[in-house]
């Protein structure tokens, strides 16, 4: 009954590992949307800005349109006006003519004189009408002119803005294609960098398994070599026993052999951690479960700092009774839960 339970715990347990890589892979996805937001919102600004000033040009273009329709208008009614005066300047020439050869062929002298007089002092009075006239034309024409050089100028900054708007919405089209090259190469970056890890985890768990032997008290679940903590401590205390740190003497050796092989450009850590039972404890060092599994973990890390392993390398984490391997009340699921995990993963 016992070597079939012994079987069953030294089932390997996959998932753990998948979780991680899975949570790692998210995690990548995570940045790679952080950054496409910003960059939208970047880009989302700057055309906001273009289009206000784009509309506001508009506005001025259709506010001159209007002015230059007016002035138009204008200039049609005071050529309307001049042909008016001219046709009545006609008519008062003709008009002189045919009094001048009344005169020709009369007596009356003073009479035809006045009504010359009279005739000359109309012509007068509509020459410098038609003069006035051609003058206001002027000034309008002279406007007109200067409107249209408005008109034409804001074409062109209308124009060179269409060209700011298209050469922005291009570089937006770029940026988006960089991005989703960019998330393509972290992927594969990502999944690289996960591979190795897992190789180096599996030749690290493989030197393990050869120094520490085969042990009912250790074993592997998933990505984690597993230890029951009555290896390394007595009950309701954090300090190490010398069985425990013979085996961490084994521990370390297989830590500074593995600082060596993996490069320096993966970012690796091994992290211990401490789980107990549900019972709980409540003494004057430890208020509580989780303290004692944080201390137990520190314990470790600080112990295998003592033999040289690299700070850097190295995590310590408590869970308390929050994460059971066996949900059962029964003395032999309170000893499966009272353990220490060390897992080799990504920092």
């Amino acid at each position: 009954m016992a070597t079939a339970r012994y079987r069953r715990e030294r089932g390997v347990d996959y998932w753990p590992g998948f979780v991680d890589a899975l949570s790692t892979l998210v995690l990548g996805i995570i940045f790679l949307l952080t950054v496409f937001v910003v960059v939208q919102f970047f880009l989302s600004q700057e055309v906001a800005g273009k289009d206000t000033a784009l509309d506001r040009l508009n506005a001025q273009v259709a506010q001159l349109t209007d002015l230059l329709a007016l002035e138009k208008t204008g200039k049609v009614d005071m050529e309307e006006e001049i042909a008016r005066l001219r046709a009545s300047l006609s008519g008062v020439e003709s008009e002189r003519d045919r009094l001048k050869a009344a005169v020709e062929g009369a007596g009356d002298a003073s009479s035809i004189q006045g009504i010359i007089a009279e005739s000359q002092n109309k012509i007068n009075t509509l020459t410098s009408a038609l003069d006035a006239q051609k003058s206001v034309s002027a000034r309008a024409l002279a406007q007109v002119e200067v409107l249209n050089q408005q008109i034409a100028a804001l074409r062109s900054q209308l124009a060179a803005l269409e060209q700011a708007l298209d050469a922005s919405e291009k570089r937006d089209k770029e940026a988006q294609t960089r991005i989703a090259d960019l998330g393509q190469r972290l992927n594969v970056a990502l999944a690289q960098r996960v591979q190795e890890l897992s190789r180096y985890r599996s030749d690290f768990f493989g030197k393990l398994r050869e120094i520490l032997g085969t042990r009912p008290d250790i074993r592997v679940v998933g990505d984690r070599f597993v230890f029951q903590s009555e290896l390394f401590f007595d009950s309701g205390s954090a300090v190490l026993n010398a069985e425990g740190r013979s085996e961490l003497d084994k521990l370390a050796v297989a830590l500074l052999d593995l600082e060596k092989q993996i490069p320096s450009d993966i970012a690796w850590v091994l992290r211990v951690d401490g789980h107990t039972d549900v019972r709980p404890i409540v003494t004057a060092q430890y208020r509580s479960n989780w303290d004692l599994s944080a201390a137990r973990a520190i314990s470790v890390v600080q112990y295998l700092i003592s033999k040289g392993v690299s700070p850097q390398r190295l995590v310590a984490a408590g869970f308390g009774e929050f994460q059971p391997l066996d949900p059962a009340m029964t003395e032999e699921a309170f000893r499966r839960n009272r353990r220490l995990e060390l897992k080799l993963t990504e920092r």
